[in-house]
């Protein structure tokens, strides 16, 4: 069921892509450092980057999540470590997002070591986070469901998981959803989902999507927050599995990159209820409309719990 899922929710093969001149982003590499500006509260920094011949710096605020792009000269840092800052509530979310937690709920059979659905599922006790994913595909945004949604909710916060493929062959719907972002009508959170988000039909879950032969995790992460950064976006704290597959190792690594992981509570397609609290997902890549209607008829129905909240206030 789950392989069948992932065959109609992320084709691969979009459409072209326009000629837009991105930024250039060079030398960009994880860093960890404790940095602050005269006067202000210390704040942490994850990535470190030249855009357009500028030295800058990924900007993590540990108590809000909220990231920001930086001049790094305009900062004083050192380096930290995670023992360092395991009071703050970044850390703390990245690393209970990672560990390893028992009894989780696969969304279909699968052997050990694979980990199904691994990461935050749940947040606050009320209301509901919307989450959409943007795999590689064929299709268009979903606009109209969007449209909907925004005449009866606007601002709305919702947090998309994109992968850097799907960026780059859909550049129309990119700017799309950016200009919905100016205009104030989205809140939107950009999550990582993988770069190239592989998938083979029929192959085992243990060698399929991220845990394919010859995959470059660290490559995976870093190519998606980069070519965000180059269209004019900033990466958040959160990654999405495709597929919702893992395994410790790349639970590790994500770790690593202080990332915090986003399962799902509720993946409407698959399980069409939420409860208070759930991240809910649903894919705004034309390919799963199935959950977008059941999406609507929960909403029509009253039976999605409200408020949307923004991803930040999960973990």
């Amino acid at each position: 069921m789950a392989a069948l899922l992932a065959i109609a929710a992320c084709a691969a093969h979009a459409q072209p892509p326009d000629q837009e001149r991105p930024a250039q982003v060079l030398l960009y590499r994880p860093v960890f450092y404790q940095c602050r500006k005269a006067g202000g509260a210390p704040e942490l920094a994850i990535r470190r980057m030249e855009i357009d011949g500028q030295s800058k710096i990924l900007i993590v605020d540990p108590a809000t999540l909220a990231t920001r792009l930086e001049p790094l000269r305009d900062w004083t840092c050192a380096d930290t470590n995670d023992d360092q800052q395991k009071d703050t509530r970044y850390i703390r979310a990245v690393q209970s997002s990672t560990a390893p937690q028992a009894g989780r709920a696969a969304p279909s059979p699968v052997i050990a070591p694979v980990i199904a659905n691994g990461g935050l599922l749940h947040g606050t006790p009320s209301g509901s986070f919307i989450t959409g994913d943007l795999c590689p595909s064929r299709r268009p945004l979903d606009r109209a469901f969007l449209q909907d949604l925004l005449a009866t909710r606007s601002p709305l916060p919702v947090a998309l998981s994109i992968s850097g493929t799907w960026l780059v062959r859909h550049k129309t719907d990119f700017a799309w959803l950016r200009a919905q972002e100016r205009a104030g009508a989205l809140n939107i959170t950009w999550v990582d989902h993988s770069y190239d988000h592989p998938y083979v039909p029929g192959r085992p879950f243990g060698q399929n999507f991220l845990l394919s032969p010859g995959v470059d995790m660290q490559s995976e992460i870093l190519q998606t927050e980069r070519i965000l950064i180059a269209h004019g976006e900033t990466p958040s704290v959160f990654f999405r599995f495709p597929g919702l597959i893992s395994n410790t190792a790349l639970m590790h690594m994500t770790e690593d990159d202080h990332l915090i992981v986003l399962g799902a509570g509720a993946w409407l397609a698959r399980s069409p209820r939420a409860r208070p609290g759930d991240i809910v997902l649903v894919h705004l890549n034309g390919n799963e409309p199935v959950g977008l209607r059941i999406f609507s008829a929960l909403l029509a129905g009253g039976k999605l719990p409200e408020p949307f909240r923004p991803i930040d206030d999960a973990p």
